[in-house]
């Protein structure tokens, strides 16, 4: 197995002496107009490079009415592709907005061939990868793709079925080996890169929290009524529905046990339906989708957050968690990075499943672990926060492109 490259202590941009470089960041969302972590990571990215002295491209669909172009102070935002719904129903991608908008980054950048010093997408939607390479070939232009998920054969088929999981998982395996510099926020996934033949090493970003690297939360006294928090989108991978029964079991040991469950999604129906049939109303909430303040508010009162995702590529909302000194209950899983960022015992607990009898056995060690847990999960973000920014990781990138440059 080749190696990956690790970059434990970038430098910042003040410290980089890059000369100044023509950057196109090309990604579908743009943050605030959609929300999620990849947004953030790409905005926060866009912010670096400009930080960096940089000139600054920002090539994605429309996701805004006419005449209400976004202006973000340093990026030109440039719409390649016209807007439109990303998921069904039931909350698998679309296949038409990523293939329009692959044509569109191609014909942009074959029509700005010689316009950028450097073009950094994500593997994600696909097209836009082979777009890329396809327009720029034979240019001195610097490609570099963000890798936050590979995904296996077995769970493509699962995911769209046996024709057309087949499919991705070749086409997803033609973008690794067109990927001439790879970027991956997981060990997970930089092996997954290796075994699908990825020509050169991974390196290896620390994270996409775009807090501080010093903690937000204090330790706090432990209270009579505690909450247990789930935040994130309700599809079938994120198993928001599992948090019902699992509080409900807990609070078999612990009365005063409450749940709140944030976001939205094709499962949100499922997440009642659970309330209801385990007659916890008013005990669970699920109020949907609530700002990023509300959130973290929530975050800092809970007893701990849980995340019974069998999929996840990074796992952000530990990392945001733990900055508020709040422990995690994550589980155990093939397809679940977000394990990674778990010390057991130390800022959470890694479940052995996702059966409800499991995760509340966890509740309740993060209940007994009490005031000592929330401070062990406060120093470990306090050890480990500076390398999990996103603005250390977009000044890691910055300075991979330098060495890069001829």
């Amino acid at each position: 197995m080749a190696p990956t490259k690790q970059r434990s202590a970038p430098l910042s941009s003040s410290q980089t002496p890059d000369p100044r470089m023509r950057i196109c960041v090309v990604y579908d969302c743009l943050y605030p107009w959609t929300v999620g972590g990849a947004e953030r990571w790409y905005r926060s990215l866009a912010d670096e490079f400009v930080r960096a002295g940089h000139e600054v491209t920002y090539a994605t669909r429309r996701q805004w009415q006419g005449g209400e172009e976004p202006r973000i102070q340093g990026v030109d935002v440039v719409a390649v592709s016209p807007g439109g719904e990303l998921y069904r129903p039931s909350g698998s991608r679309r296949i038409g907005p990523p293939l329009r908008f692959g044509l569109g980054v191609l014909l942009y950048l074959a029509r700005k061939r010689r316009a950028y010093d450097v073009v950094h997408l994500s593997a994600s939607p696909f097209f836009a990868v082979l777009a890329a390479r396809i327009a720029l070939a034979g240019t001195p232009t610097v490609i570099g793709v963000d890798w936050f998920e590979v995904w296996t054969r077995d769970y493509w088929i699962a995911y769209l079925g046996p024709l057309r999981g087949r499919i991705g998982h070749a086409v997803q395996r033609l973008c690794v080996r067109a990927t001439p510099q790879a970027f991956v926020f997981s060990q997970l996934h930089a092996r997954r890169l290796t075994e699908e033949r990825l020509r050169h090493p991974a390196t290896r970003l620390g994270g996409l929290y775009t807090g501080g690297s010093e903690p937000v939360g204090a330790p706090r006294a432990q209270r009579a009524e505690q909450t247990v928090v789930f935040a994130g989108r309700h599809i079938p991978e994120k198993q928001a529905p599992v948090v019902v029964p699992a509080v409900a079991a807990a609070r078999r040991r612990l009365p005063n046990l409450r749940g709140l469950i944030l976001g939205d999604g094709p499962q949100r129906g499922a997440v009642l339906a659970a309330i209801e049939h385990e007659g916890l109303a008013g005990v669970v909430e699920a109020p949907g989708f609530v700002e990023p303040e509300t959130v973290q508010r929530a975050l800092a009162d809970a007893l701990c957050l849980l995340l019974p995702s069998t999929r996840e590529g990074y796992g952000l909302v530990v990392i945001e968690a733990a900055a508020l000194g709040t422990p995690s209950i994550v589980v155990a899983g093939s397809d679940n990075a977000a394990v990674e960022l778990v010390q057991d015992r130390v800022n959470g607990f890694v479940a052995s499943s996702a059966d409800p009898q499991v995760l509340a056995e966890a509740i309740i060690r993060v209940d007994k672990g009490g005031a000592k847990l929330r401070a062990s999960t406060l120093e470990w973000f306090e050890r480990e926060g500076s390398r999990l920014t996103a603005a250390a990781s977009a000044a890691a990138v910055s300075e991979c492109y330098a060495q890069a440059r001829p």
